[in-house]
C-alpha cells in the first residue's frame, strides 16, 4: 500500500511532529508498506528534504518547541503546493502526524479532501472545533459534560486592570492561562499568587501564540488521559510529573514524567471517565482516533479538559502506551489506523 506520512509542518510543535512522523514511517515500513515521507513545510521540494530528515537525530531537538521567529522562514502556501504536487497521485492513504496550526486545525484535512485522499484522524470541521478549546468547551457544556469554568480574553486585555481584577475575583488566585488554539501546553501558565501583574504577564505570554486567551479555573488533582480508537475508549493513563505541572518540558524531556495505568481508581470512576471521554469525542464529531484529557479531583470527579484529534505519536506517546495495554503494539497500531481511515475495519 502507498502511504504518505505527513510530518514536520510549520507549527510550534514541528520538532514533536518530526519525531512522531519518523516513528510512524519506520513502523509502516516494517509492516511492508511503501511509505512516502512528506514535510509540507517544503512545498514542492518535499520528497528529497523529508527523506533527508530521517537520517538526522530528530530526538535532540524535541525538548524545545519551535519559536515564531524560527518558523517565519516557512510560507503557509507551501501546504497548497505540497498537496497539489504529483507525489500524491498514487497515494492510498495519508497518515497525518502534523500538530498545531495547519496540521491539527482542519487545514491539511481540507486540502486532502479536495484531492479525495483518505487520511487518518478527524474531518476538517471536527479538527477545527477540537483545536479551539473555548468552542469545544461550549459544546461540552451543551452536552452536560463537566469542564472547568472558563472565560475567553483577548491579548489586549492584559492591559485592562478592571478586566484583570474582575477575572481574579471570579476565579480566585489559582488560574490556568493558555492560548485557546495551541497544543503541547505551549504558552500555558498556572498562576497562584493573586497579583494582577502576574496575571497580565501570563496573558501576554499566551498572547504570543494566539489572540484568543483561555482563562480556566485551576482544578487540583490527578492528570488522566483516555485514548480512543475507532470509538472505543482504551485504558486510562495517569500522568505523574516529578515536580511542577505537565508543561512542554515535562512532556518531552525523558525522566521528567512517569506514565502509568493506575490500579487505585475505583472501577465505577474508571468506567464513568471513559464514558465521558467517548461522549466528548463524539460531541465534536471526531473519528478514527484521538485522546481526551482530564483532571480527577480529590472527590473522584473527572473534569474534562480537551480533546486532541492528532495527539503525540512517537513510540513513547500516550495513545501508543494505552494501546499497548490492550495488546496492540506500535507497528500494528499504525497499520490499524490506516485501515480505519480506509474503512477496512
Amino acid at each position: 500500500m502507498n502511504i504518505a506520512v505527513l510530518f514536520g509542518g510549520i507549527s510550534t510543535e514541528r520538532n514533536v511532529s518530526l519525531v512522531g512522523g519518523k516513528a510512524v514511517i519506520d513502523a509502516l515500513r516494517r509492516k511492508g508498506h511503501n511509505v512516502i515521507p512528506i514535510d509540507p513545510a517544503f512545498g514542492n521540494d518535499i520528497e528529497r528534504k523529508a527523506e533527508a530528515l530521517l537520517t538526522t537525530d530528530l530526538d535532540k531537538n524535541i525538548s524545545k518547541f519551535n519559536t515564531i521567529e524560527e518558523l517565519s522562514v516557512f510560507n503557509p502556501r507551501s501546504y497548497i503546493e505540497c498537496v497539489n504536487s504529483d507525489l500524491f497521485d498514487d497515494i492510498d492513504c495519508a497518515f497525518i502526524v502534523l500538530h498545531g496550526k495547519y496540521g491539527e486545525d482542519g487545514t491539511i484535512q481540507s486540502l486532502l479532501d479536495l484531492r479525495e485522499i483518505k487520511y487518518t484522524g478527524s474531518n476538517p470541521k471536527s479538527s477545527a472545533i477540537a483545536m479551539d478549546k473555548a468552542m469545544s468547551k461550549n459544546i461540552f457544556v451543551a452536552n452536560r459534560l463537566l469542564t472547568p469554568h472558563w472565560e475567553l480574553l483577548a491579548r489586549e486585555d492584559a492591559d485592562d486592570d478592571e478586566v484583570l481584577k474582575y477575572i481574579m475575583k471570579l476565579f480566585g488566585k489559582n488560574i490556568v492561562v493558555k492560548p485557546s488554539d495551541q497544543g503541547s501546553t505551549i504558552g500555558l501558565s498556572i498562576i497562584d499568587d493573586g497579583y494582577t501583574d502576574t496575571f497580565a504577564n501570563a496573558i501576554k505570554y499566551a498572547g504570543n501564540y494566539s489572540n484568543n486567551i483561555l482563562i480556566e479555573k485551576y482544578i487540583e488533582g490527578r492528570e488522566l488521559t483516555v485514548a480512543i480508537i475507532d470509538g472505543e475508549a482504551l485504558p486510562i493513563v495517569e500522568i505523574i510529573t516529578e515536580d511542577g505541572f505537565y508543561d512542554y518540558e515535562h512532556k518531552y524531556i525523558k525522566g521528567k514524567t512517569n506514565y502509568i495505568c493506575p490500579d487505585d481508581i475505583p472501577n465505577d470512576i474508571v468506567d464513568f471517565t471513559q464514558s465521558v471521554a467517548t461522549a466528548a469525542y463524539n460531541s465534536l464529531g471526531c473519528s478514527c482516533f484521538g485522546r481526551v484529557d482530564f483532571i480527577l479531583d480529590a472527590e473522584g470527579q473527572p473534569y474534562l479538559l480537551e480533546v486532541n484529534t492528532i495527539p503525540g505519536f512517537s513510540t513513547s506517546s500516550l495513545v501508543p502506551k494505552a494501546a499497548q495495554e490492550i495488546g496492540l503494539d506500535f507497528d500494528n497500531l499504525c497499520e490499524k489506523l490506516v485501515s480505519i481511515a480506509l474503512g477496512n475495519v
